[in-house]
């Protein structure tokens, strides 16, 4: 049986990227892909409960894929978090932004930017799995219906 690559290391390997220290990147670099990985988590749960109108999709996604319940869900886990993952989630958190999402509080805003600052960082460093089980323990632990 062939061992199963990652996404992150596939997609490095036919792209040719370099390895990057991940301790360069700044806190909304790793919101950047963060924000990404963490709608794709969601979508494909979703698409993954049942083929529906395209609308539909949208509106679930939306539901979860927002500053309000990102915030939620990080406040949720933060005692589940390593002393690790506290930190890159701070660094988020306090980073300086120069946009605000329209229907979040700025407090949310932050807390969601942390949130995906974490989620980013945990995919840059191969910890898929682990980002995936944070989601699902916030989710479980905010009781979001997916």
């Amino acid at each position: 049986m062939e061992e199963s690559i990652s996404l992150l290391r596939k997609l490095k390997e036919t792209f040719q990227c370099s390895e990057v220290d991940i301790k360069t990147y700044s806190p909304l670099t790793l919101a950047y892909i963060g924000d990404g990985i963490y709608d794709l988590f969601i979508r494909t749960i979703i698409v993954e409960r049942g083929n529906r109108a395209a609308n539909e999709l949208h509106k679930s996604t939306s539901r979860i894929v927002n500053a309000g319940t990102q915030a939620l869900m990080i406040a949720a886990l933060t005692d589940t978090l390593t002393e690790e993952e506290l930190s890159v989630y701070k660094r988020g958190r306090n980073a300086k932004s120069y946009t605000s999402a329209k229907n979040a509080t700025i407090g949310d805003y932050r807390k969601a930017t942390g949130f995906e600052a974490l989620m980013g960082f945990l995919y840059l460093t191969d910890q898929t799995d682990r980002a995936m089980e944070l989601v699902k323990i916030g989710l479980e632990k905010i009781a979001v219906e997916i």
